[in-house]
Parts: structure tokens; C-alpha cells; sequence
């Protein structure tokens, strides 16, 4: 049942315009990120047949489904929508929750009930068929309803953002079993969600969305490596320090490069926050054997979850350090910075 998707999305909303297009082949896993408020759920919503175009199409294997003038009905799409809420029906059992679409297509109770309990098995959740959502985790309810959507085997599945409302741990065993489940059924998917690793896990390709459109797209580790606009960077955990060169130099703020024979013609640096090291004050560091440096304010610290990120000005970057480093940082201060030519990578 699975099937190419051909989409561009043309709506106009108060405040901002979305105007984005994306495809997936048959089987295809494409992830989609974006900051908030760029419009990726009305992308899912308009290939889920929910909001109506003002312009462009979607196409689902041969068939139009969206288009000035032509609506197909959402239930047949042949799509299914998964959010953060699974949606279950309280008065139903997981069993029957996950029936309950192959019943609504006429298929036999018997065939019904046997279909919904091999997927709850898949999902990790065999014995707990007739169990209701009040008695099962918010990660178990997920579980279902991915089980429900992949159950009445759709052309597409949309997925908008299934892991956030979940712990830490939870999120990332259903991560696996979100991967593991679509790759089995050979399902198309666009899952849009806010975190890297996601699109890692998961999927083919990865979309970026900014401002209603297509800011970059490729495959994961392409996107990931060499992202092409500050929110890029930010999800891949790099720097992104845009320069330019004069007289042989480039320069960023305080920060200069010279004989710059790996960047060529380059002028963005991309580096990890990790790769930097700071000192208080205005002395050296001597961390790094022929290392850069170069003087900086802080700007702002962000807790992380092994340490304290740092945020410096002129050029604007990330710095990871150790609590106890960052015990004697404040903002105003300022520091020494100091990062080794072989860890930057030229974009």
C-alpha cells in the first residue's frame, strides 16, 4: 500500500506564508525540523487532507488528493496522522483501539482482532491487549497508536513530533521502535520532530523548515555535517561562525585564521562547542599545541546535561565546559578562547 509523496504546500496563514516542498519515495523516511511556528504541522495537516490549499498540490502515489478546487477526503487518503497525543479511545481496549481502523473498513472482527494483536506484539506490548489507556503509560499509549496507524496499513504516515510529551528514557526506546516498525512495513513517512536525533534514528532524509520554507535538504549526515543556516547548526551541535577573507586573512570578530590552505575559498567555519577551550581573564590557555586564539565576552550560560554551555560574542558561538569551569563565569566577563585549525571544518 505504500506510496510516493509529491507535495507543495501553498497556504497563507496570519503571519506567516508557507510555501515549502517535499517528496518521499515509496518506503521513504523523511524527517522534518524546524523552529517553532514555521509551519511544519500545516504541512502535515495539508497532506493529511485537514487544511486546504490556496495554491500547489499533494499527490500520493498516482493520485492528486490536494489542489485548488480538488479536496479528497482525509479518511481516503489513505494517510494517517499520529501527534503528540495518541488520541486513544478511552472506552476501547488496546486491542480494539488498534482495530478499530481495519473494522471501519469492513474487514471481519475475527481478521480485525488478530491483525491488532500481532502489531501490539510488534510495539513491544503482547499481553497488555486488554488493557485500557488509563492503565497504561503515557509510552505505552504511543505504542498503541503507532500500532493503530500502522495496523490499517496507510499509503503515508504523518508524524507530528509522536516522542516530545515523553521522559527521556521512554522517548528513546520507542525511538527505536518507531524506526524499526516503519522500515519493517516499508511505510512512507514524514516525521516531524525537534530533535537531531530523531532524524538520525529514523530517517532517509532530513527537511529543514524555516519560515514556511525549505531552507536545506539531503540526506541526515549531509545536512548534519554542513548545515547551511544558524538553525542548522544549532540542531547539529555546531558552530557556525560566518567570516570573510581579506588580504590573505579570514576574519570573524576578534577571531582570524591565516594561510587558510584547507577553507580555499570558504568563508563559514564549523566547529563543535566542544572543540573550544576557555580561560577566565586575559591570559593564555596552552591547552592546544599551535592552537587559535583570540579574546571574547560572555554573552550568556545554558546548563546542559554533562556541563554548562557558554555563550561568547564577536563572533557569537557556544562553548562546552565543565560546572566547576563555569563556576567563575559571568556575563560581562572576559575569557580566552583557543581552537585548534584541524577541527574546523570549511563550508
Amino acid at each position: 500500500m505504500t506510496a510516493a509523496l509529491a507535495a507543495d504546500i501553498r497556504v497563507r496563514r496570519r503571519g506567516l506564508t508557507v510555501a515549502a516542498a517535499l517528496t518521499a519515495a515509496p518506503g521513504e523516511i523523511v524527517a522534518v525540523m524546524g523552529p517553532s511556528g514555521a509551519g511544519k504541522t500545516t504541512v502535515l495537516e495539508a497532506i493529511a487532507g485537514l487544511t486546504p490549499l490556496d495554491a500547489g498540490s499533494v499527490r500520493i502515489g498516482d493520485e492528486v488528493v490536494s489542489a485548488p478546487g480538488r479536496q479528497v477526503a482525509p479518511q481516503r487518503r489513505g494517510t494517517v496522522l499520529l501527534r503528540q497525543d495518541p488520541c486513544l479511545f478511552p472506552h476501547l481496549s488496546a486491542r480494539d483501539n488498534v482495530a478499530f481502523g481495519l473494522r471501519s473498513r469492513g474487514e471481519t472482527a475475527r481478521r480485525s482482532r488478530a491483525v491488532a494483536e500481532d502489531w501490539l506484539a510488534r510495539v513491544g506490548l503482547a499481553g497488555a491487549e486488554e488493557r485500557a489507556p488509563r492503565e497504561l503509560s503515557g509510552g505505552q499509549q504511543q505504542r498503541v497508536a503507532l500500532a493503530r496507524a500502522l495496523a490499517a496499513e496507510p499509503r503515508v504516515v504523518l508524524l507530528d513530533e509522536p516522542l516530545t510529551a515523553l521522559d527521556p528514557a521512554t522517548a528513546a526506546t520507542l525511538r527505536t521502535v518507531l524506526a524499526d516498525q516503519l522500515r519493517a512495513a516499508g511505510t512512507t513517512a514524514l516525521l516531524v520532530t525537534h530533535d537531531a536525533l530523531d532524524a538520525a534514528a529514523a530517517a532517509d532524509r532530513l527537511v529543514l523548515l524555516e519560515e514556511g520554507r525549505v531552507s536545506q535538504a539531503g540526506d541526515v549526515r549531509s545536512v548534519l555535517r554542513a548545515p547551511a543556516t544558524p538553525f542548522g547548526a544549532a540542531i547539529a551541535g555546531l558552530n557556525r561562525v560566518v567570516g570573510r577573507v581579506d588580504g590573505g586573512v579570514w576574519r570573524a570578530g576578534a577571531l582570524r585564521i591565516a594561510e587558510r590552505v584547507d577553507a580555499r575559498d570558504a568563508s563559514i567555519a564549523l566547529f563543535r562547542p566542544g572543540a573550544v577551550g576557555l580561560a577566565a581573564g586575559d591570559g593564555g590557555i596552552g591547552r592546544l599545541a599551535d592552537a587559535l586564539t583570540w579574546e571574547a565576552t560572555v554573552d550568556r550560560l545554558e546548563p546542559t546535561v554533562g556541563g554548562v554551555r557558554v555563550f561568547v560574542a564577536d563572533p557569537a558561538l557556544a562553548v562546552d565546559v565543565s560546572v566547576e569551569h563555569a563556576a567563575e563565569l559571568r556575563p560581562g566577563r572576559p575569557v580566552v578562547l583557543e581552537l585548534a585549525a584541524s577541527d574546523i571544518t570549511w563550508a
